[in-house]
């Protein structure tokens, strides 16, 4: 029988990963909230043109981060030219809610919890 003291020790780290979890998970719904409210945004905008409008990602990374959104494309390319003109641009092409919408589901995914072992007895 293990003692109490050694119990809280076992138990410590599992109680680190809990709040890890939880910590995407709270992200994870945070990134979902704003990506309808972003979509919310690109359907308004689309009922009062009478057309399909949407706001791209580079526009808002533009707006968010000026600076640092001139030095992407540099960079990028300095990696591997490949990385910028078919990879990025067609992220950067893409609705701003379907990339935070993603990115939100991924943060649930990590904090999700694991799944029981079958043929293991957890108690």
């Amino acid at each position: 029988m293990l003692s109490g003291s050694l119990k809280s020790d076992f138990s410590a780290p599992l109680a680190g990963l809990a709040m890890i979890r939880l910590f995407f998970r709270f992200l994870g719904i945070l990134l979902l909230a704003a990506a309808f409210a972003a979509l919310i945004v690109d359907g308004t905008k689309s009922i009062a043109a009478s057309a399909v409008i949407y706001t791209p990602t580079a526009d808002t990374a533009a707006q968010i981060f000026p600076e640092k959104f001139k030095l992407i494309q540099p960079t990028l390319e300095r990696i591997h030219p490949a990385l910028w003109n078919p990879g990025m641009t067609s992220l950067l092409r893409l609705p701003v809610w379907i990339i935070i919408a993603v990115l939100g589901m991924i943060c649930l995914l990590l904090g999700r919890k694991p799944r029981p072992k079958i043929g293991y007895v957890r108690r």
